[in-house]
């Protein structure tokens, strides 16, 4: 009556919380185990709590029974020692709560379990492992199996494959109960996934030499062959799993050895299938079609006269394993020079992607998602990565020889050719993915490599519990394993996408593998051939960028193959690596500007073409390393709006209350742009009047930005009160909004006072304003200079630095001359009150664009003006057909040309009413006042000249306005404007001449009236 109530009341021990599924059942399996109870589990209670912890406690539980059925002779024995052996409890439960395969095993050998005792000594090496195997087949013997004098096994053909496969399974089951021991009893030590793979890939070399000791006794024969059994794949590289095909090529010493050791091949194989695994030949010479063992000649004519690309990529895991070693290690010494240079072959790089997509390609799209080795970030994207980097960049660095996946990832991340982080990444993703591979696997010892059903939530249980998940919360193990599988095939797809795609691997490939090392007298011949004059000199600079042993100079090293051929398809390779160098030097300690060279391999090209190319641009990039980034992202580069990156420049300046540093701002923001729109220049991304926009909009930025701290400076030095409104006026190119990289800024500064402030008091302030303006922009720099010129001011040099509205209208209208009037045509409110600012363009109007135009007089002023501006201001001994300011058709002439036609007929044609030289020209032409082609002759060489001028400061590094006449520099000139480098430079000056000289005939028609 008592356990009836106790029964209604549950307090009766139930099986259900040691995670039982059929709670009544396990009872009764339980209390015929003698471990269960009326009252539970009592003493056995760690028993059941190690069950519990198992990836299937039914199963294992099950197993158990199975074995007490099969042997109750054992079960008393291992009852006691399950209660005592804590080692002996987790590693058996452990394996008969995830394999089936196991519980079969051990059913028809109960007596195995000993092997699982805590003072069980299993074998554990190689020479154990292959002294067990051969020991089955009663193999006596200390030789080499296979070989002359070697172990023979007595036991043969059938039976001798029995006794292997048993002894193989037991020895299996060794290597099991250590890798998930832990599970069920988490006290003991866990087995890395690398140390299983090795046990694993030991074990099976262990069996193909007793294969090979049993295939020479069913041979019977007298004199043993010279016979290598050579592993490749997951064996080769020691990552096998549980269950895999085992990949091996066989190989005869001589001609003569070729018959008998393919009889030997052949009954090894056909002993190794039932035994232990399946072996695959096919990785021979030919494939299927070919012979099945060779000689190391045979073999050597066929890889270097037909091998493909994925031949050469599957000899990275070669090892000789078995058989004739000597002849092993010749093999692997004669094959392996060539995989270190199957690089150099056409279309390597693409040969080994295209092998990955086809890989890819077979995989059922039902199945893509969950398949874990050839799916997308699966096993293969990881192996695929690693072996086209380690095949690139081992050429050269012998560190990365490794037939490890995992070793040659942790090699590429320590030599700088993958990021640690990524590298640390991929390993940590590879390991897991083996891991539930090997589970996967464990369950019935078959070979596969499909993730569970995402909605199968009894076998994702099963499987989630043995990769070591614990149900938490709401979260229980199948779906944390969802998860972290989810996120790992992510993780991996990306990094392989960024590591196997990357474009540097395509130019490093290109690079000779001699060309690879950096120091030899080759590379001295190859710098040559490449271009540089002397090559001795690039071969200080590299070896001051490659000494020591630093993760920075391994990333140099495998960089500078690549930027060596790219620097010498520039005009100045010589000068193009010195940059190079001083850059690196500069940015030493910019943890990311090496990892930007080496992932994006469109940064390296862009940068060698601009190194090799300009001097401004690695002096500028040295003190603004952050453009770098920007030659990956073309958009950003090439794209930005000139009005936001003012926008930005008068933010930031804005912060500032202290001029100095406000200044400060205002120049590194306009060096980060100015080098942001040289970069793109030279690249081609951006056309000329991109460019004289963005350099114009840049300059009136640092202007307002100048200008407003300095008001506020001012002010707090005058009570905090500001008496003047102070507009700034641009004038020439910078009114034109065509501002070259050399150009300075020609300026007038107008003020007007502010409430009851007096016209003395608003000049006085105005002009400390405007002495504070240059005073800040004209400081010395090692950026192009900043120079505020206001020397088209009224009176010039003579005159005040700052008027009134009124003062300058006064001056204009009582004393202004003809050059003068000329000058306004450009002027355009830039900075400052822009109210005033539009006040003084719309009061110059009539002296700009006179009522009537010019009278005839004024006309010939301005071109005696202009006569005398050719005679004397150009420098002396410059060249008037090549000088692209003062020359013959050179800006000059194009610009009073136009500025005439506006001075003499804006009055009555308002769209002449513009700053721009080439709005202007296009405005003459549709009213008539030049012909379309006279129009174009004239923009076609305002263009040139303006390009080439540019071109001439990117080069130089300084303004120019004469075109280069070294040889060298006009090529880069050349190559800055966008001319092939196969053109004659002497073709780029008679474009120039032919350009400039068409234009002079239309200014001498138009502007002289010749």
């Amino acid at each position: 009556m008592a356990n009836s109530n106790s029964s209604r009341s549950g307090s009766v021990p139930s099986t259900a919380r040691y995670g039982f599924s059929d709670a009544e059942r396990a009872e009764d399996q339980l209390r015929r185990a003698g471990w269960w109870s009326a009252r539970g589990p009592g003493e056995a209670e760690p028993i059941l709590a190690a069950l519990s912890r198992t990836p299937d406690p039914d199963l294992a539980l099950h197993s158990l029974e199975r074995m007490r059925e099969s042997s109750p002779d054992e079960w008393d024995a291992l009852a006691t020692a399950l209660a005592q052996d804590v080692g002996l409890r987790g590693r058996l439960f452990s394996v008969l709560g995830e394999s089936t395969a196991f519980a079969d095993h051990l059913a028809a050998h109960p007596g195995d379990w000993v092997r699982l005792a805590s003072d069980a000594t299993p074998p554990e090496t190689v020479q154990e492992w292959t002294a067990a195997l051969l020991a089955a087949v009663g193999a006596e013997g200390d030789g080499e199996p296979g070989t002359a004098g070697g172990p023979v096994a007595k036991l043969q053909g059938q039976e001798a494959v029995r006794e292997l496969r048993a002894t193989y399974r037991a020895l299996l089951l060794d290597v099991a109960a250590r890798d998930l021991g832990n599970i069920a009893e988490p006290g003991l030590p866990p087995v890395s996934y690398d140390e299983v793979a090795d046990m694993l890939s030991d074990l099976a070399v262990a069996a193909l030499k007793a294969a090979l000791a049993v295939a020479v006794a069913e041979a019977g024969i007298t004199e043993v062959p010279r016979l290598s059994v050579i592993a490749m794949g997951k064996c080769g590289s020691r990552e096998l799993n549980y269950v895999s095909d085992v990949d091996v090529v066989f190989v005869a010493d001589s001609e003569a050895d070729v018959a008998v050791g393919t009889r030997l091949a052949s009954l090894m194989m056909r002993i190794v299938g039932p035994a232990f695994f399946e072996i695959d030949a096919n990785l021979r010479p030919e494939g299927k079609a070919g012979a099945l063992v060779r000689t190391l000649d045979g073999h050597l004519s066929y890889y270097r006269r037909w091998a493909r690309t994925w031949e050469f990529q599957a000899l990275l895991k070669a090892r000789p394993v078995a058989g004739d070693a000597e002849l092993g290690l010749r093999y692997l010494q004669a094959v392996r020079p060539m995989v270190w240079t199957a690089a150099e072959r056409d279309d390597f790089v693409a040969d080994v992607r295209s092998m990955r997509r086809r890989v890819e390609a077979h995989v059922p799209l039902d199945l893509a998602e969950r398949e874990l080795k050839l799916g997308r970030g699966g096993l293969r994207d990881v192996e695929f990565a690693v072996q086209l980097l380690q095949m690139v960049h081992g050429r050269s660095d012998e560190s990365l020889r490794s037939t490890s996946t995992l070793e040659a990832l942790r090699s590429l991340g320590d030599g700088g050719y993958v990021a640690r982080a990524d590298a640390a990444d991929l390993i940590d993703s590879y390991r897991f993915l083996r891991t539930v591979e090997h589970r996967l696997q464990l369950r019935q010892l078959r070979r596969t490599h499909l993730f569970p059903e995402f909605d199968d939530a009894d076998a994702l249980g099963v499987l989630g519990r043995a990769v070591g998940f614990r149900s938490s919360g709401r979260n229980t193990a199948a779906q944390a394993l969802v998860a972290e599988f989810r996120r790992h095939a992510k993780r991996v797809r990306r990094l392989h996408e960024k590591l196997f795609y990357r474009p540097l691997l395509e130019a490093v490939a290109k690079v000779p593998t001699e060309a690879m090392r950096l120091t030899t007298s080759a590379a001295a011949e190859r710098l040559a051939a490449l271009g540089y004059t002397s090559p001795q000199g690039a071969l200080r600079h590299i070896g001051a960028l490659t000494s020591g042993v630093s993760r920075r100079a391994s990333i140099q090293g495998a960089l500078l193959p690549v930027l060596l051929d790219l620097l010498g398809n520039t005009p100045d390779p010589d000068g193009g690596l010195l940059a190079y160098r001083k850059v690196s030097e500069a940015l030493a300690e910019t943890p990311w500007y090496l990892r930007l060279l080496r992932d994006e391999g469109v940064v390296a090209e862009r940068l060698a073409q601009l190194l090799g190319t300009s001097k401004l641009v690695p002096e500028l990039l040295i003190r603004a390393p952050e453009v770098l980034r920007l030659l990956a992202d073309t958009p950003a580069l090439a794209e930005r709006g000139s009005h936001e990156a003012a926008i930005s420049l008068r933010s930031t300046v804005g912060r500032y209350a202290d001029p100095q540093r406000a200044a400060a701002a205002a120049r590194s923001l306009r060096r980060h742009e100015l080098l942001r729109i040289a970069c793109a220049d030279l690249l081609g991304l951006v056309e000329l009047d991109t460019v004289c926009r963005a350099l114009s909009n840049i300059w009136v930025a640092v202007l307002e930005s100048a200008l407003d701290v300095s008001v506020r400076d001012t002010a707090s030095k005058w009570d905090g009160e500001i008496p003047a409104r102070i507009a700034v006026i641009g004038m020439g190119r910078l009114g034109g909004a065509e501002l070259g990289y050399g150009s300075d800024a020609d300026v007038l500064f107008v003020c007007e006072p502010i409430g009851q402030a007096d016209e003395a008091t608003a000049l006085k302030f105005a002009g400390t304003v405007v002495e504070r303006v240059r005073a800040l922009l004209g400081a010395p720099s090692q950026d192009p200079p900043l120079e505020v010129d206001i020397d088209l001011r009224p009176e010039g040099k003579q005159g005040p630095l700052v008027r009134t509205l009124d003062s300058y209208l006064s001056y204009y209208r009582r004393w202004g001359e003809a050059w003068e009037y000329q000058a306004l045509l450009r002027a355009r409110a830039v900075a400052g009150d822009p109210d005033l600012g539009e006040r003084f363009c719309r009061a110059i109007d009539p002296i700009r664009y006179p009522e009537g135009g010019l009278d005839e007089t004024k006309v010939r002023e301005i071109r005696r003006i202009k006569a005398r501006v050719d005679a004397e201001r150009l420098p002396r001994g410059a060249d008037p057909a090549t000088h692209t300011k003062l020359g013959r058709g050179g800006l000059a002439d194009v610009e009073w040309t136009v500025q005439l036609l506006q001075l003499q007929h804006a009055h009555e044609t308002p769209p002449l009413r513009t700053t721009s030289t080439l709005d202007g020209l296009r405005a003459a032409a549709e009213a008539g006042l030049l012909s379309e082609s006279d129009a174009q002759e004239l923009i076609d060489a305002w263009m040139l000249a303006t390009r080439f001028r540019n071109a001439v400061m990117l080069v130089r590094g300084k303004p120019g306005d004469q075109l280069p006449k070294h040889v060298q520099e006009r090529a880069a000139v050349a190559a800055a404007l966008g001319y092939s480098a196969e053109v004659d430079t002497g073709e780029v000056v008679d474009d120039y001449l032919r350009v400039t000289r068409h234009a002079r005939t239309v200014v001498e028609r138009i502007f002289y009236e010749v």
